[in-house]
């Protein structure tokens, strides 16, 4: 029976799973399910390693960043300190789907995540419910404090950076413009946060350059109320007024969009106060792109610019459709060379064809590139991934291409 009485607890149960013991054990766990000792042995060759023919080039940085690492491990430790509890997760650990079918595996339950449905309504004080990297929105959070659940709070230290920064935005009555996803869960969960303490904050999310230079023009003068409340219908907190509430604006964003183009945004904003007001009195911005993410879109222009090599003929963007970081690493090589941003390796059928997604148009597609990948030309292939991608996917996708140009993974793992 859910826990629904007003005698129910009031403040959520958190619970330090991180015990040495526990942990030990976890690490094991992990590196057996995600770990890539042909990853490693390239990593050791510089990050590059041919043979015969064909080349493999790894981005410096790619896959799992410390956020990432350390929400899995407090999921996996959940399940070892609570071996006969029922444990619920909001929404998913991370974006990427072989992680979370592990979760799924382990019997961890994923809870909706858009809303509080009835599923919420039946978790107990006995149950264990885990917070995601990507966090909650406060209103979920509430929740859990009502019922007493015992939480495990896995959100990234980078995403609660940006929390700190929009509550002072409402503190100060400073109107919190978040660069990012209006329907991603990092977003949503900042955009409560936005909110402040008494919950009488404003926020309005942005997403591209074209938003920016609307909400600019809105900011000079030349905007209709109308029609800008119209095209901001959902992305804003209740009771924004443009006319009064972008009078003092702060800058945040999701911590996984493209630096450069979050950095155009906030230049943008700033001229456009500057313009309106003689001076940047009423704005303010912090940096809030996480680190993982500069590293990884960083080392992927490194492999882009590096004229000390040869060019590479093909860029492979490994990890989950859904993952933002992933995905702006997929923009940024399809401006270079030809890209195929997979899933994971089953996603190369041969060399001829991939299926991949296609982020203009949000779907996947199969396509076929004869003339990039045939067996008997001299290649060089780039590889790298998402913060929420694990090693054994990225040497799964090495693998496959080495034995469809001829070399088997025996071969591979006998390299020294």
């Amino acid at each position: 029976m859910p826990n629904n009485s007003k005698d129910a607890p009031q403040k959520r149960k958190r619970v330090n799973v991180r015990r040495p013991d526990v942990m030990a054990l976890v690490q094991a766990q992990v590196e057996q399910h995600y770990r890539s000792s042909i990853v490693e042995k390239i990593k050791s060759h510089g990050g590059e390693l041919t043979v015969g023919n064909t080349t493999i080039r790894l981005a410096k940085q790619f896959g799992f960043c410390y956020g990432v690492e350390r929400a899995i491990d407090l999921a996996y430790a959940t399940r070892k300190v609570f071996p006969d509890q029922r444990i619920f997760l909001i929404g998913e650990i991370i974006h990427n789907p072989e992680v979370n079918k592990q979760l799924s595996d382990m019997g961890i339950v994923s809870l909706p995540w858009k809303q509080m449905t009835v599923e919420y309504d039946d978790l107990t004080e006995d149950d264990v419910v885990i917070v995601p990297a990507f966090g909650a929105p406060t209103s979920f959070m509430d929740r859990l404090a009502d019922i007493g659940c015992h939480v495990v709070d896995t959100t990234c230290g980078d995403v609660m950076k940006v929390w700190r920064r929009v509550r002072d935005y409402a503190k100060n009555e400073v109107t919190s413009i978040i660069h990012g996803k209006a329907g991603h869960e990092e977003t949503r969960a900042t955009a409560s946060r936005a909110l402040g303490k008494d919950k009488n904050g404003h926020y309005l999310i942005i997403l591209t350059l074209n938003d920016a230079n609307y909400v600019c023009d809105y900011i000079r003068g030349n905007g209709n109320k109308e029609e800008f409340m119209e095209k901001f219908a959902n992305d804003h907190s209740d009771g924004f007024d443009p006319d009064l509430h972008l009078s003092r604006v702060g800058v945040a964003n999701q911590t996984t969009m493209l630096q450069s183009e979050t950095e155009a945004l906030q230049e943008k904003i700033r001229e456009a106060i500057l313009d309106r007001d003689g001076n940047t009195e009423s704005y303010h911005v912090f940096d809030t792109i996480c680190g993982a993410t500069q590293e990884r879109q960083n080392a992927l222009f490194t492999m882009l610019e590096k004229i000390e090599q040869k060019p590479m003929d093909v860029l492979l963007v490994v990890g989950g459709y859904n993952s933002s970081n992933t995905t702006h690493l997929a923009e940024i090589g399809e401006k270079n060379l030809p890209t195929f941003f997979i899933r994971n390796a089953k996603c190369i059928k041969s060399l001829e064809t991939v299926v991949h997604y296609d982020i203009d148009h949000s779907k996947e597609i199969e396509s076929s590139y004869q003339d990039i990948l045939e067996k008997d030309k001299q290649v060089v292939i780039g590889v790298t991934a998402g913060a929420s991608c694990p090693n054994n996917l990225i040497e799964s996708t090495i693998i496959r291409i080495m034995e469809l140009r001829g070399v088997d993974k025996a071969s591979l793992e006998a390299i020294q």
